[in-house]
């Protein structure tokens, strides 16, 4: 598929009045603490002067404590639509198999482990992971819940616990890494609540948002927590789970509401009880391993929407492919900007395609070649806010698209017809 790829420091010398001054400020703070170790000390000895009064003797039943009577109404709107949203959140568990081959105590120890592999060798299934999701709607005796595609990637079964502890079995109705998401299906006799969308174009940043989930697992199942919209539409990095490598993009809502591991897939809420969006992560370091607090972010609703009812129709999201391997333009120094892809100064965004694409892709039917740069697809221009899988993924395959790209310098346009898909890249890597 289309994809992309603590110095030394020396201490300055610090100037002689400089010195001088941290003297100055060391001394006085000597000397302020001897002031006030003598106020203290005076203090004692003028108190030690006086007679002092002595402690009561006796019962000291008059020492009880009771608490009152009046009852404090702090009904809040966050309370309510605990209250209301509450029922249909779910914890989501993800169950494997259980490794038996290299787990045995008695292997490690170098006995015979003969007994021990012989009665695990069913493989019983064992909770790998949790997470949360949130029921969206019932239909006959069915009931369907949408959660994160990282929360149930890699089960053999997945389980779902109702908020009120009732444990059902879920089937996998579908699931996308892309935008990571996941649709479940539940009976839904026991299920009693849903939740609705709300519309995320319409949020404003400083507006409360509440998450509702199973931060830590299912011990703390059901836990709220509140925040603010910190951005309705911020940009980070997705990375491929297997290759760890950038693979372009995505925008999210960005909130300073408490997201902890757990939280995955639980909706994030906003003031009347709507689902704004899904909780999919947390940042919590940045490149440099900057410890980060408060920084959680969520798929917008109207994105989560447009892909539940595509998996719940074909139980996948199908997309178009290129067929190129590509870095950000930002990647190369200028250097060799100028020198291997001969691009002209005036040129600021765009991606490098990596390796020589197949004559058979919409890539090589366009005559894009190694070390070429796409600066736009459709006639949008690739920018740090879009990039081109931002671009790509807005089309079928089946559409015809126009693609400019500079080629030894010159700039060239094509149009080609989207045939290729991203399964069938991945089947033919």
């Amino acid at each position: 598929m289309d994809n992309q790829q603590a110095p030394e420091t020396n201490e300055p010398k610090r100037h002689s009045s400089s010195r001088s001054l941290l003297v100055k400020v060391a001394l006085t703070a000597v000397v302020a603490g001897l002031v006030g170790g003598g106020i203290a000390y005076g203090g004692a000895t003028y108190v030690s002067n006086h007679n002092s009064t002595a402690v009561p003797t006796g019962s000291n039943s008059g020492g009880t404590a009771s608490t009152s009577n009046l009852k404090v109404n702090v009904s809040s709107q966050a309370s309510k639509v605990y209250s209301s949203v509450k029922p249909s959140v779910v914890s989501v568990i993800n169950l494997q198999k259980e490794n038996t081959s290299s787990n045995s105590l008695s292997g490690i120890l170098g006995g015979d482990s003969s007994s021990d592999s012989s009665s695990n060798s069913s493989g019983s299934l064992q909770t790998s992971s949790e997470g949360s999701g949130v029921v969206y709607k019932k239909s006959g005796n069915a009931a369907y819940i949408v959660t994160n595609n990282h929360v149930v990637s890699g089960s053999n079964a997945v389980e779902v616990i109702l908020s009120n502890g009732k444990k059902l079995d879920a089937k996998i109705v579908g699931k996308d890494s892309v935008t990571d998401l996941a649709v479940l299906k539940v009976n839904g006799t026991d299920v009693k609540s849903v939740a609705t969308f709300g519309n995320s174009d319409n949020i404003k940043v400083g507006e409360t948002a509440l998450a509702i989930g199973s931060p830590l697992g299912t011990d703390y199942a059901s836990s709220l927590t509140e925040g603010i919209i910190s951005a309705k539409k911020r940009t980070v990095a997705t990375t491929d789970s297997t290759t760890n490598q950038q693979t372009g993009n995505t925008t999210v809502i960005q909130t300073d509401t408490a997201i902890n591991p757990g939280n995955s897939g639980g909706p994030l809420l906003n003031i009347s009880g709507q689902v704004i969006g899904i909780n999919s992560m947390k940042l919590s370091s940045d490149s440099s391993g900057t410890s980060v607090e408060g920084m959680g972010f969520a798929i917008p609703s109207n994105e989560v929407v447009s892909v539940i009812n595509q998996l719940i129709k074909n139980g996948k999201i199908v997309r178009p492919a290129l067929g190129i391997k590509y870095v950000d333009l930002s990647e190369i120094s200028k250097a060799q900007q100028k020198s291997i892809l001969k691009l002209p100064t005036s040129v600021d965004n765009g991606v490098v395609v990596m390796t020589t694409p197949s004559s058979s892709t919409p890539a090589g039917k366009a005559g894009i070649k190694k070390y070429d740069v796409i600066t736009a697809l459709g006639g949008k221009k690739i920018s740090t806010e879009s990039t081109l899988r931002d671009l790509l993924y807005k089309y079928k395959v089946g559409d015809t698209v126009s693609i400019t790209y500079y080629h030894n310098g010159s700039q060239k346009t094509e149009k080609v017809k989207l045939t290729e898909t991203t399964s069938q890249l991945n089947s033919n890597n």
